[in-house]
């Protein structure tokens, strides 16, 4: 029988052998996920040999991985801002980057605004961040994509978020009346172009829904359009923040100054890249 320790051995080496970064790490998540055990209680239990029914379990999550689908689609989750959120297909995995907008529209938003918009929500991540941070706001998300409202609505559900976030099946602000306004809106649209998207790795190109990544010949073409329309629904001293591309921010600004915005900011992220763009009126 192999032990804990021999499977960890053998699945870090199929992956790396199959391009997976970080294996070990992944073959840990894997083996801890099927076994119902924390990553550290693995290493407490390295002797332990494993019985058939428990091998048959981890084997196809492994060929999985292996095949370069996203470590958390297998698992089902990801974890966001401390929330634990369900993942699919449906939707885009949240990633560590757009916890770092979470954390500079806190920033600037220290106390709670009356009603918060998150366009384009996907598995809602933003969206219920912001409600956890802010639990006296009613937040609406809106998405073109039935599919990740329903995916949202689950997550709304598992967090106890449910009754404070309104999801509404939208093209952008499509479907919000003239007179709806808020103070806060946030956004982590498709921002790549078509050259960009193909040169991801697979895990992205082959598993997440294009849709929620490309936009148009230069990836601004919704960010323009968000910049446009979450202007009509920006009450006085509202803020709007986004997750962008890195070279967009000169032409995103200027597009901004067109509009109207009294101000705008770019913030970087952990690489030094200019990946945040603040928008105020």
């Amino acid at each position: 029988m192999l032990t804990i320790l021999e499977v960890l051995k053998r699945t870090t080496d199929f992956l790396d052998k199959h391009g997976v970064e970080s294996a070990r790490l992944n073959a840990e998540h894997l083996l801890g996920h099927a076994l119902g055990l924390p990553r550290m209680q693995l290493y407490l239990q390295f002797e332990r040999p494993l019985t058939e029914a428990e091998l048959e379990k981890i084997r196809p999550w492994v060929k999985r991985r292996g095949a370069r689908e996203p470590l958390q689609y297998i698992l089902g989750e990801a974890e966001f801002c401390g929330l634990k959120l369900k993942v699919d297909r449906r939707a885009l995995i949240p990633r560590p980057e757009t916890e770092m907008l979470v954390e500079i529209i806190k920033e600037h938003r220290p106390m709670s605004p009356t009603a918060i918009l998150d366009l384009g929500t996907g598995s809602g991540a933003i969206a219920l961040a912001l409600a956890a941070i802010y639990p006296t706001a009613a937040v609406t998300a809106l998405d073109r994509s039935e599919e990740a409202l329903a995916l949202a609505a689950e997550n709304a559900a598992r967090t106890g978020c449910a009754a404070r976030v309104r999801l509404v099946c939208s093209d952008w602000c499509s479907r919000l009346a003239p007179a709806d306004k808020f103070e806060l809106i946030a956004a982590n649209p498709p921002y790549l172009s078509p050259a960009e998207f193909s040169a991801t790795a697979p895990e992205v190109k082959n598993n997440e829904p294009v849709s929620a990544l490309v936009s148009g010949i230069d990836g601004q073409e919704d960010l323009t359009a968000i910049l446009h329309q979450a202007h009509r629904h920006l009450a006085a001293g509202g803020l709007l923040g986004c997750e962008t591309g890195e070279a967009q921010h000169a032409a995103l600004r200027r597009i901004a100054a067109e509009i109207g915005y009294k101000r705008t900011e770019s913030r970087q992220d952990l690489a030094g890249r200019d990946r945040f763009l603040l928008a105020f009126v």
